[in-house]
């Protein structure tokens, strides 16, 4: 079960998470980058001069890791093919197995973490639909990138469309190039498991990892290294607001009145819960029925509730005489 934030530690809310509640999240952002798909679809020509300028602008500054690991991928399949599982398979997996492995069992840093991810996200899609970007493997053949996935495709269930199955290609934005998300989420997985692991081997891993997604992605012909450095970029963007994100949620959900009111339970001195409320009981009383209990022997002695039993001694005759 998820735990409770504890208030005042680092983006931690005062109420517990809830899965049907960070479910929604994860649909309004697929939501958002299928209509950045839509948009995009008509665009094609645009984002091949993008692509193109991009590929200018690595030459110029002498860039040039895309061609050398293409070529090393196309010509031994023995790094091609797992680096194409890598990139279609580890981004779809690792980043939702830490997420659920954070909502359980590191609750007090996940709300904080899922607003990162997310923040940089919904910024990374902006750049998906502003602008437009052919990969280096939809460039003309002229160009020298070959598309290992495509090449090596009869290995996994991908087809020549991206990382996606065969026949869900037009599930996917192919022109989302800049930035690269696989490499931005490498990032914060690795950020994740390196702060919160707790273990050598995780901080490795978390070291590792978006290490070689940054050569998987230029050497399958998916990116350019300046899409790298942009994922990079949008993920300290995503660090950076992630605080200002988290402030105006609280506010928001502070102007909105809580739909149940919970029901404060009170307690009796010695801790033990009060049953005195719809129960037969008086104020202070622990067990239901406590009062009949205790009515019974003073109606068989002729007393009522307010009334005193009668003092030692006294005599009876007194007592049962009428009052002049």
């Amino acid at each position: 079960m998820p735990h409770t934030e504890t208030p005042g530690t680092e983006g931690a809310p005062a109420t517990r998470l809830r899965w049907w509640t960070e479910l929604p999240l994860i649909l309004l952002v697929y939501a958002c980058y299928s209509a950045g798909r839509l948009l995009v679809r008509g665009d094609v020509t645009d984002a091949v001069n993008h692509g193109l300028a991009i590929l200018r602008i690595e030459q110029a500054l002498y860039l040039n890791a895309e061609h050398p690991l293409n070529r090393l991928f196309t010509r031994e399949p023995w790094l091609g093919i797992p680096a194409d599982f890598w990139y279609a398979s580890l981004h779809y997996l690792v980043t939702p197995a830490l997420l659920v492995w954070l909502f359980r069992s590191r609750a007090v840093h996940f709300r904080a973490a899922r607003t990162w991810l997310m923040t940089s996200t919904f910024i990374g899609l902006i750049g998906f639909t502003l602008l437009p970007t052919c990969p280096p493997r939809l460039l003309d053949a002229s160009h020298g990138f070959v598309d290992t996935m495509a090449q090596y495709s009869s290995y996994g269930w991908w087809a020549g469309e991206a990382s996606a199955p065969r026949g869900l290609g037009g599930l996917t934005n192919q022109y989302a190039a800049m930035p690269s998300l696989h490499v931005g989420w490498a990032l914060w997985c690795g950020v994740i498991l390196w702060r919160h692991g707790g273990t050598r081997l995780a901080r490795i891993a978390g070291v590792i990892y978006p290490l070689v997604t940054v050569v998987v992605v230029m050497g399958t012909a998916n990116h350019y290294f300046l899409d790298a450095v942009a994922g990079v970029a949008v993920m300290g963007a995503g660090l950076l607001l992630t605080p200002v994100v988290l402030r105006n949620t609280d506010r928001v959900k502070a102007l909105v009145p809580p739909r149940f009111a919970p029901v404060p339970v009170a307690s009796s001195a010695s801790g033990s819960p009060i049953v005195s409320d719809g129960c037969q009981t008086s104020a202070g009383e622990q067990f239901p029925g406590q009062r009949q209990q205790q009515l019974e022997p003073r109606l068989a002695s002729g007393t009522g509730p307010g009334d005193s039993p009668p003092a030692r001694g006294e005599d009876a005759e007194t007592a049962a005489a009428p009052a002049r």
